[in-house]
């Protein structure tokens, strides 16, 4: 049960450290005049409610039953805590690789298949849908918000439109990847294993926000006017629909971080050609690393199963 807790406690930090902020990243640019509690508190309720929400809906299951093919393991080894402190190395570095990959591929490796489809068909979805939205509305909204700094009157209007669509977002996020977090607990929990697990993350979540997002954030802060409170409002919602879809769709657990990636390299390559007429090799160079980081995940997780197999004699 340590073991199990301890693990909950690293996939915890590595998760939040590194999709949440992926997910929270326009909001934290956007907003890094205000102090870090406030918007901590506001995530913070958000989380509460989805979590509490999904543990009374579900019969304890706060995974919203995504971990239905992930049965716990009847004994907690070593072994389990490679998984997120690999995750904790590579987040550090900057390298947006997937939770649900590095994580959920430990406790059920059949599973890799479809993970990997449902993610490649999100990056796929958000890239297109990004592309034909950014193709019409560049001109008329974007351009419009680079060239005219937006004014205090307006931001308090925009500023309040953010929230609602972070607010969103961050909902959608979380009932994804509550999975990869919750993965070490049993897979109904009793109301003392809720409150403690919850504590722990908002803990995580205050350390991680008073950081303003680390190294995983520069990837945001890269592409075309993300830090413009109008821009992120508008990027948040369109990404937090992309995982509304998702959620409907089936109950597989998907890398939230492809869908990410996918909707910010189809915004940049629409709004540069919108605005410039052609796409330059350094964006294409941009956007080319940032898939390369993704597979390189992808590569690093299929390679810690083979590893923990040889670790364990092959009981997982």
């Amino acid at each position: 049960m340590i073991v199990a807790w301890l693990g909950f406690i690293l996939a915890g930090y590595a998760v939040v450290g590194n999709d949440s902020i992926q997910t929270l990243g326009t909001f934290l640019s956007s907003n890094e005049d205000r102090p870090w509690y406030i918007l901590w508190i506001f995530a913070g309720s958000i989380l509460t409610a989805t979590l509490v929400y999904g543990w009374y809906n579900y019969s304890g299951d706060v995974s919203y039953s995504r971990l239905s093919k992930y049965p716990v393991p009847d004994n907690f080894g070593w072994a389990y805590l490679l998984p997120p402190l690999t995750l904790m190395v590579l987040t550090r570095t900057g390298i947006p690789v997937s939770t649900s990959f590095l994580i959920l591929t430990f406790f059920n490796p059949k599973n890799l298949g479809s993970m990997v489809t449902k993610s490649l068909l999100g990056y796929a979805v958000a890239f297109g849908v990004a592309i034909l939205v950014y193709i019409v509305i560049t001109k008329a909204v974007e351009k419009r918000f680079i060239e005219n700094p937006i004014k205090k009157k307006e931001k308090q209007l925009w500023s309040v439109l953010q929230w609602l669509s972070t607010g969103f977002l961050w909902s959608q996020w979380l009932i994804q990847d509550f999975a990869n977090i919750y993965v070490y607990l049993p897979r109904s929990l009793g109301g003392g294993e809720l409150a403690i697990s919850l504590v722990i993350l908002l803990s995580l979540l205050a350390y991680i926000f008073y950081g303003r997002g680390g190294a995983i954030q520069e990837i945001v802060k890269a592409k075309t006017n993300t830090v413009d409170v109008r821009s992120a409002t508008i990027i948040d919602f369109i990404y937090g629909l992309v995982l509304l879809y998702f959620k409907e769709l089936n109950n597989v657990p998907m890398s939230t971080t492809w869908v990410f990636l996918g909707l910010l390299a189809g915004r940049e390559i629409a709004v540069r050609y919108r605005l410039e007429n052609k796409v330059v090799g350094k964006t294409w160079k941009m956007l080319g690393m940032d898939l390369a980081k993704v597979f390189f995940g992808l590569v690093v997780s299929i390679a810690l199963v083979f590893i923990m197999r040889w670790l364990t004699g092959g009981s997982i």
